[in-house]
Order: structure tokens, then C-alpha cells, then sequence
């Protein structure tokens, strides 16, 4: 990981900012970039900054404005010089029943869990793979077995599975492309569906019958970079075993 770029998406708060950490910690340098949540990001920079000098840079940008994709890479290149790895870690998350679906919801979740992630990469792709980099994104164990009531995000996740085999073959040989799949890590803020009953239900059908850490994501992402040379086109479930029991 010792001076890799990476740009990560939504990286200032939540797994975002624990994948951060992590990958800091082994020594990659990050471009991290934030929609609103500027206090998070600049009090995360500082703090990767006081810990290694120069090694943390912020890039503000809306997912949904697709010419803006080229300016977060060019952000990472006119910082670092080079970019080696793509996170694709934002998203949007909230439920979509049936009856209740409208079209600024398709938008909203399509756009920044699938669309985003197709044209930022995109406009990374020559720099991954002048560097032989990678690209990582956050997808989802409902893209599999989607979730009741969040119809929209289930095919959106779906799609960036999708995506992630499809770049594997554009891309490669050069540029590897996986993603990693989480199960109950977090969860979501403000979100009245998830009461303690239904945390319990959930954490129950887990095989390790606990919680995971944003850490284990974090862990995740920072193998398909550095350890899994061979590894492309593929989705590492983290979830506690939970998908092999639903």
C-alpha cells in the first residue's frame, strides 16, 4: 500500500472514513471525496495529515453531475501525480415499498450507487491503467437476495454488481475490478425500519451470529488492493455468513 493514490467516494464519515483509516495506516496517500459532510471530511483530513504530513487531500462534488467525474480524477493526479486504486464507496440508502415508488427516487439511488460509479470510472481509466491500478466498490449482499421495501436500491446494488464483472473484462488486463459486499456492518442513520426486534432478526441469521465493524469492510477493500494480484470480476461477501443462510 506504501504511497498508492486512492480516491475514495463518500469516504468522510461511517465505513468511508474507517476504510480511510485504514488504508492510511498502511501508507496510501487519499483524495477523499465528500458531497455535505464538510466538517467530517476537513476533521478527518486534519487528522490523517497530523499523522502523516501531505498524505490527505479533500475533492467536494455532487455524484449525480456526471461532468464532474473527470475532475475528481484530475484532483487526485494534479495532487499526487499518479492514481493507482478507485474506491466506489458512496450511496445512497432508504426504503422504496411498492405504491410508494417515485421517479426523484430512481434518480437519487440509481445515480449515485450505479451511475456514478460507471462514469468515474471511466474518466479514471487511463490512470489505472498507466499505474496497473485497481477499482473497489461498496456494493451490497441484497444485490443477490434483494431486501423487502427497498426495491430501488436492491437494483441499483444489482446493476453495480453487474458493473463491476463488466469492467473486469473492459479493463483488464491492466486494471483489476472487484467489489465487496456487505451484510449488517451498520446501521443506516435516521432509518425507522431497522428497531432493535429487526437488528436482532438480522444479527440472528448471521452463521457468526454478530455484528460486523466498519473495520471488516475496511480489511476487505484493503486485500482486493494489495493481496489479491489473481482477483478480478469477483464480490467478496463480509457479512457474517448471513447470505448463506438467507
Amino acid at each position: 500500500m506504501q504511497g498508492k493514490v486512492i480516491l475514495i467516494t463518500g469516504g468522510a464519515k461511517r465505513v468511508g472514513a474507517a476504510i480511510c483509516r485504514r488504508l492510511h495506516g498502511e501508507g496510501a496517500n487519499l483524495m477523499i471525496h465528500y458531497r455535505s459532510s464538510a466538517a467530517e471530511a476537513e476533521a478527518l483530513c486534519d487528522e490523517l495529515n497530523r499523522s502523516r504530513p501531505d498524505s490527505a487531500a479533500l475533492v467536494q462534488g455532487d455524484l449525480h453531475d456526471i461532468d464532474r467525474m473527470p475532475q475528481l480524477v484530475d484532483a487526485a493526479l494534479q495532487r499526487f501525480g499518479r492514481l493507482d486504486v478507485l474506491i466506489n464507496n458512496a450511496s445512497s440508502f432508504y426504503p422504496t415499498a411498492v405504491g410508494e415508488i417515485v421517479e426523484k427516487d430512481w434518480h437519487d439511488l440509481l445515480g449515485t450507487n450505479l451511475k456514478a460509479p460507471l462514469f468515474l470510472a471511466q474518466a479514471a481509466a487511463q490512470a489505472l491503467r498507466h499505474s496497473h491500478g485497481c477499482i473497489v466498490n461498496i456494493a451490497d449482499i441484497h444485490a443477490e437476495r434483494p431486501m423487502k421495501s427497498y426495491v430501488v436500491y436492491s437494483i441499483a446494488k444489482a446493476g453495480l454488481v453487474a458493473l463491476t464483472k463488466s469492467l473486469a473484462h473492459e479493463l483488464g488486463p491492466e486494471v483489476r475490478v472487484n467489489a465487496v459486499a456487505p451484510g449488517p456492518i451498520m446501521w443506516p442513520e435516521g432509518d425507522r425500519t431497522f428497531d432493535d426486534q429487526e437488528r436482532r432478526r438480522i444479527v440472528a441469521h448471521t452463521l457468526l451470529k454478530r455484528e460486523g465493524t466498519p473495520d471488516d469492510i475496511a480489511r476487505a477493500v484493503s486485500y482486493l488492493i494489495k493481496d489479491a494480484p489473481y482477483v478480478t470480476g469477483t464480490i467478496l461477501p463480509v457479512d457474517g455468513g448471513r447470505s448463506a443462510s438467507l
